[in-house]
């Protein structure tokens, strides 16, 4: 198995563009950041009414038929009284699929009616031990009776071990200095981002985000940001070596870029011109870590090491955290009051993390992943007839991008071209994964007709 494999599958990941529809057979599928489809596009596909993305009766006693067509159409009087409040009193920043999420256990979703909903998206690879794990719940009500939050003028414990476990189970504990330049030098202010890349929306992660739809409302953005292929190794190593350059950020898998791998060559590149060039090597590991690929980290299938990686989504458990690990050469290089935050490395949170830590490097845990990706990736491309090697899979013959657009309005999203993500909690069953395949395959035809016309 290539050693990313498993990335494909559980995060999971696969070439279709296809909505998720089901008969009453089966509970109702969540993938993506919500996965949805127009009423017009159902209808067209479907003129008798399959409900895409959900479909079954809800599990609760004395239940309400479903509705025969739930694309854009809300039946329930507490579902719309909700979006209704939601659409006076919000802006309009996310296009929202119409389901209200009340609840969650495991890899199930509940919305306000009691429908039940296999849950495919993970909160865009957030939840990685699922929806209200014991320990994890334990840890945080624990720590909100204890202490919520302090000034970082003190010190806290959950800080403190959080640190030191991350530093102890990744390269930041790394004593040795790479080489660097000498003082009197021009000190370097340029960095080398990606094609299709994604870093985030902040004003400085968003210089580094390659999409114009992102960029372009709030222009002008840090400068000094060259893009490069990804993956072209010569023009990586050419611009590094122009002595020009701070940093080089890449994803070791890029997320909504495609999920497109890198490959050891790319990355043990990058790494030599760096090092020669004295510029730092980051790796974005925000949707990648923490398990998502089978490994703790995914640049350790590779055998290349960062000076510098960030990660936040899963880290935990669904609390907001973000956490930058740096080797000594780096972390020596920041004094105090050269950055701060509020709310950074609250007790709260990072207890809730230590949970999470705690659940990913279990015994036998990362290994199950991979077995699981094996498993999940052999379905898809049985169910779907995919081709692809690596982290890719495909439907041969299949041209899904007619039919993104018509979806994207009602919260379904694209990777890439025909890249469709799937990112469910990495403590699905293997009932759980053959359960969601079927209901993908159930949909193609739906979607196929749908983008056709």
């Amino acid at each position: 198995m290539a050693p990313l494999q498993a990335f494909l599958a559980n995060s999971a990941w696969f070439a279709a563009g296809s909505a998720v529809a089901a008969s009453s057979a089966f509970p109702r599928f969540v993938g993506l950041e919500n996965w949805g489809v127009s009423a017009s596009a159902v209808d067209r596909a479907h003129p008798s009414g399959v409900s895409a993305c959900l479909a079954s009766e809800p599990k609760k006693a004395a239940p309400p038929p479903p509705p025969a067509n739930l694309g854009g159409r809300l039946h329930c009087e507490e579902s719309k009284r909700v979006i209704r409040t939601e659409a006076e009193v919000f802006v309009r920043t996310y296009a929202r699929t119409p389901v209200v999420i009340q609840s969650g256990r495991g890899c199930k979703l509940y919305d306000v009616e009691g429908r039940e909903y296999l849950d495919m998206a993970g909160g865009i690879a957030v939840n990685s031990i699922g929806h209200g794990d014991p320990d994890w719940v334990k840890a945080v009500v624990e720590q909100a009776g204890t202490l919520t939050h302090v000034s970082n003028i003190y010190y806290t414990l959950p800080q403190v071990e959080l640190g030191k476990r991350l530093v102890d189970c990744s390269f930041a504990d790394e004593k040795f200095q790479r080489s660097s330049h000498s003082g009197d030098e021009e000190a370097p202010t340029e960095f080398i981002a990606f094609s299709n890349c994604f870093h985030g929306r902040t004003m400085g992660a968003l210089a580094l985000t390659s999409k114009e739809q992102y960029r372009t409302p709030f222009e002008p953005l840090m400068p000094g940001v060259t893009f490069i292929e990804y993956g072209d190794i010569e023009a990586s190593k050419n611009a590094i070596k122009s002595g020009k350059v701070a940093a080089v950020f890449v994803e070791p898998i890029q997320g909504e870029g495609g999920i497109y791998s890198v490959t050891k060559e790319f990355l043990l590149a990058l790494r030599s011109a760096c090092d020669e060039a004295g510029a730092l090597l980051v790796f974005d590991e925000v949707q990648c870590g923490l398990g998502r690929s089978g490994f703790l980290w995914a640049h350790e299938a590779f055998g290349v090491y960062p000076d510098i990686m960030t990660l936040a989504k899963p880290l935990a458990g669904g609390l907001p955290i973000g956490a930058v690990l740096a080797t000594e050469r780096v972390a020596a290089s920041i004094g105090f009051g050269d950055h701060g935050s509020t709310f950074a490395g609250g007790p709260l949170v990072c207890h809730a993390a230590l949970a999470v830590l705690d659940k990913i490097q279990s015994p036998g845990f990362l290994e199950g992943v991979l077995k699981k990706g094996v498993h999940l990736r052999e379905l898809l491309s049985k169910k779907l007839g995919g081709a692809g090697t690596g982290d890719r899979a495909g439907r041969p013959g299949s041209s899904p991008r007619r039919g993104v657009p018509e979806l994207r309005p009602s919260g379904l999203t694209a990777g890439k071209g025909n890249i469709v993500r799937l990112v469910p909690p990495l403590i699905i069953s293997k009932e759980e994964i053959e359960l969601a395949v079927e209901i993908i395959s159930r949909c193609l035809p739906a979607l196929d007709r749908g983008s056709s016309s």
